[in-house]
């Protein structure tokens, strides 16, 4: 008889990402996109299924990376960036448990629906909170029961109070008050057990408190955040990161940001030991996201190697 299992019981590292089929970046939905005239927003969408092909390559090689279905329903122009999905907590005792989001945004509300239909066909169980939440790109987990928890443009911080008294979970929420920085994967990067990349002043002096009662803060500056150097991934070893910069000129606006966010990110991988890799992920950057938008942990295997 087979053991009934799911990605997140597996002993290797598990991911889920959905091929871009639908996507698109007709409905303007973040403050990035407002820069963007229609024209600078057309998604080509063979080059963007071969640049989500290179980072799919590399994580499969890795990990146990599982494809969520596009189901043939118009609008779905946000549904690859599976972090908004949910999130699997950590420390459940069944590992069965799938936390949906409620989307704050009418045009990804309906993405709630196709990931309800696809955890609960794997054997997981899944449940939405009563208030708007957006997944893991807005709950980071530090270790054991204790998350930070982004609230404020896009999640509710009741959402957290609810998974507190239902889940046991221990999460410090942090008010996010920057419009490009609309969810706490823009500000907050758990790199390992001990040591999480925090925009230090994004926040008030109470909130860092409660952080590094956790946590080791290593700071980084707002404009590396703005330019994605917290929108990471980490696979074992590996640090993966979105830059386009090698498509980009030395006279463009915002190169010298990208090569400043980029050699941080660098110094970073050197100072723990850490592997570091870079995507052109351009097409996707015309949504406003980034790397870490486009994966959902399924466990946080990773997490267990010690590098130091």
């Amino acid at each position: 008889m087979t053991t009934n299992i799911n990605p997140t019981s597996l002993d290797k590292a598990a991911y889920l990402l959905n091929v871009p089929f639908s996507l698109a970046a007709d409905v303007v939905n973040n403050a990035w996109m407002q820069e963007l005239d229609e024209d600078h927003r057309h998604i080509n969408i063979r080059k963007a299924i071969n640049q989500f092909l290179q980072l799919y390559h590399f994580m499969a090689a890795e990990a146990v990376v599982y494809l969520l279905p596009t189901p043939s329903v118009t609008g779905l122009q946000d549904l690859v960036y599976c972090a908004n999905m949910g999130v699997v907590l950590e420390e459940q005792s069944d590992n069965t448990t799938v936390i949906l989001s409620n989307f704050s945004t009418e045009v990804r509300a309906p993405e709630t629906k196709v990931g309800k239909a696809f955890f609960e066909l794997m054997g997981y169980q899944t449940v939405t909170p009563p208030y708007h939440f957006e997944g893991e790109a807005e709950l980071k987990h530090l270790h054991n029961n204790i998350y930070l928890g982004g609230y404020g443009i896009r999640s509710d911080k009741r959402a957290y109070d609810w998974m507190a008294e239902h889940y046991g979970v221990k999460i410090i929420a942090l008010e996010e008050t920057e419009p490009y920085l609309y969810h706490l994967d823009c500000t907050v990067f758990p790199l390992t057990r001990e040591d999480t990349l925090v925009c230090t002043e994004m926040y008030t002096a109470a909130e860092i408190k409660q952080i590094e009662a956790v946590t080791n803060i290593i700071d980084v500056n707002v404009d590396d955040c703005f330019s994605g150097v917290c929108n990471n991934v980490r696979i074992g070893n590996s640090l993966l990161n979105a830059s386009h910069i090698h498509e980009m000129k030395a006279t463009d606006e915002y190169y010298n940001e990208e090569k400043q966010k980029n050699r941080k990110l660098e110094d970073l991988a050197t100072r723990y030991a850490f592997e570091l890799s870079f995507f052109n992920l351009s097409e996707f950057l015309k949504s406003g996201a980034l790397l870490s938008c486009m994966v959902m942990h399924l466990n946080r295997k990773s997490y267990e190697l010690v590098l130091m």
